[in-house]
């Protein structure tokens, strides 16, 4: 594992030239969208570096290969989704909010902010990148049931995924939804199925990496990764900011919606 550090601390200062980068095009373009797009396509980078850099004279193994080309489709699918967004729509209710409570009108205290927000943002995907790294470098010969669990925990999240954010995409582009909450199709199992089956990807990583044998204990450590973006997606950036959005904006059909329907984990609507 200590041969591993310095290409882990390689991805993390990769990460935050990435958020740099993203700080500068969000002052440029006043949307604070922009900044999701470099952080999956950052960290989707890093994943595949961490995954596939030589680092002794080993040849890379087919568990480096396959985990490299997984988290390269979920960066490409989740990055180009967020792209289209950010170019068709007016900023995230997320970083409009942000906007609103640290200055307006491009106040040097909100640009401050926003960049060590942003570097924040670098340090939680380089955390995040620790999951894959451990899951590629797992000693383990050759590719067993194991890991085949682990690649359809990822491709059944990365399809989920994208089936929550159609069915919100097709709600919000009918008129007659104006002023209603999406709780269409997945969207009635859960107030947030997208955050869902963004956490379920993250159980791929410590899937791959543990290893029963004993062979590469540091493999648990990957269990970091679908706790910590639990976490984020809970109790920091997601749910809590967009569900005070929803109450400021809408309170009566949000209030009817929160009261039957998950606020996370899918299951049967209430009533």
């Amino acid at each position: 594992m200590i041969r591993l550090l310095p290409l882990w601390g390689a991805a993390g200062l990769f990460l935050i030239l990435v958020m740099s980068a993203a700080w500068l095009v969000q002052r440029r373009t006043g949307q604070g969208g922009w900044a999701d797009v470099f952080w999956s396509f950052g960290l989707g980078a890093a994943g595949v570096g961490v995954a596939l850099f030589p680092i002794d004279e080993t040849p890379t193994s087919a568990r480096q290969w396959l985990t490299a080309a997984l988290i390269g489709l979920w960066s490409l699918r989740l990055g180009l989704h967020i792209a289209a967004r950010a170019r068709s729509e007016t900023e995230d209710a997320r970083y409009a909010r942000l906007r609103q409570d640290w200055g307006q009108d491009w106040g040097q205290d909100f640009q401050v902010r926003m960049f060590g927000f942003l570097m924040l943002q670098a340090g939680a995907a380089a955390f995040l990148a620790l999951s894959i790294m451990l899951a590629a470098r797992n000693p383990a010969p050759g590719l067993g049931l194991q890991d085949g669990l682990a690649a359809l925990i990822l491709l059944c999240a990365v399809i989920g995924e994208t089936v929550a954010d159609g069915q919100l995409a097709a709600f919000k582009a009918d008129p007659a939804h104006k002023g209603r909450v999406c709780d269409a199709g997945l969207w009635a199992w859960s107030r947030h199925p997208n955050y869902f089956f963004e956490w379920l990807g993250w159980c791929a990583w410590p899937v791959f990496a543990l290893n029963f044998g004993g062979a590469w204990p540091w493999g648990w450590l990957a269990l970091s990764g679908p706790a910590y973006i639990y976490w984020l997606l809970t109790r920091v950036s997601g749910v809590p900011l967009l569900e005070a959005h929803m109450r400021r904006s809408r309170p009566e059909a949000f209030a009817a919606y929160a009261a039957r329907t998950s606020v996370f984990f899918p299951r049967p609507p209430r009533g």
